[in-house]
């Protein structure tokens, strides 16, 4: 597989279920953990140490320890609060872990690309894809009321075969380490179509083209829900055209509870155009808001990219994307519960803040 190949197909045969917050995945993805019988590979950005990442350590090592092949990849520089005990518990109990891009001293313009992709795959046969991260953050449990908001499309079908592809590439790009996963024969547990987009760093930009395409070919609805907005001019274009063309366009942000203020700060500064065009910006109030979603008419977008330049040009990331009416409708009722907890800016508000305002 190469920089610049495309080789993951719309294909059906599959099922997705869509599933919000920690309290609803993290126990998904235990269960699914502890249900594998040949191999286990989980490919992470973000790992701090805490529950958990205890909680994941106990569980893939109890399956490396029954005889299932468990490989782990952390980014080197997301996973650097992740301790050196826990580490060592890993590989002690068989588990092979790989670190993505380890930082150097004397190379430190080689820093930037990072694995942002969040990918848990077991068996060929089931996958789990959003933007959660080995973190306490993410949990309802550990964190009440303060828990990051994020979702995970949890899917069984072909498409997780393609997942373990992408992630055996992956690895033997970064690792020493040999790899071999025996992919089973395609088996059909739904008729729900799905194909992986991903985007190598500095290298076919696929999810990017592929959100521009939606967008300009929508008719009915672009709603796009990310933790950091910071677009392309491409992208702003493409959002303001199709909401003077009568589409409903609508932009879920982080309010003022975010990890990255500057960010934030940063992506305000394209409201002004987007609002005069007809774009509804909304921004969420209850908690931190992490998950990147993008529904455009019956077609949707979950994984790991951001939309900002950053995530676009160097990480290395990846989405689930679903083409599928009722699918559609769940993504659909969950983002209009969350526009129901954010704050709609008023176009002639924004427009008209003072200097001080504008800060």
């Amino acid at each position: 597989m190469t920089a610049h190949s495309d080789p993951f197909q719309w294909q059906t045969g599959q099922h997705f279920e869509l599933l919000e917050d920690g309290d609803c995945f993290f126990p998904a993805m235990l269960g699914a953990i502890d249900q594998a019988q040949r191999f286990i590979v989980l490919e992470i950005y973000l790992v701090i140490s805490g529950e958990i990442t205890r909680r994941f350590i106990d569980h893939l090592g109890r399956a490396a320890a029954r005889g299932v092949s468990v490989y782990v990849l952390f980014d080197a520089y997301g996973a650097s609060a992740f301790s050196s005990h826990e580490r060592a518990a890993l590989l002690a109990q068989g588990v092979h872990l790989g670190f993505y891009n380890p930082l150097r001293l004397l190379r430190p313009h080689h820093y930037l690309p990072r694995n942002h992709r969040k990918i848990l795959a077991i068996d060929g046969h089931t996958a789990f894809i959003g933007g959660v991260g080995l973190s306490d953050e993410f949990s309802p449990e550990l964190r009440p009321g303060l828990a990051w908001r994020e979702t995970v499309v949890a899917l069984r079908g072909v498409n997780a075969a393609d997942w373990c592809r992408l992630f055996v590439a992956t690895w033997r790009q970064s690792q020493t380490l040999s790899i071999e996963l025996p992919l089973p024969s395609p088996l059909a547990y739904g008729r729900q179509r799905g194909r992986i987009a991903f985007s190598p760093h500095q290298g076919q930009r696929m999810i990017k083209k592929n959100l521009l395409n939606a967008i300009r070919h929508a008719r009915q609805r672009v709603w796009l829900s990310t933790a950091y907005f910071v677009p392309s001019r491409k992208i702003r274009r493409a959002l303001r055209r199709a909401a003077r063309q009568g589409v409903d366009v609508r932009l879920l942000l982080p309010g003022t509870i975010t990890d990255h203020p500057a960010i934030r700060h940063a992506g305000r500064r394209f409201y002004n155009a987007l609002l005069r065009s007809g774009v509804k910006i909304y921004e969420y109030q209850p908690c931190f808001l992490h998950q990147k979603v993008i529904l455009c008419d019956q077609w949707v977008s979950i994984g790991s990219s951001n939309i900002d330049r950053w995530n676009l040009y160097w990480n290395l990331e990846a989405n689930q994307e679903i083409l599928d009416g009722a699918f559609a409708s769940k993504v659909s009722a969950m983002l209009v519960r969350d526009f129901a907890q954010s704050h709609l800016i008023d176009p002639h508000t924004w427009l008209q803040r003072t200097r001080l305002g504008r800060l």
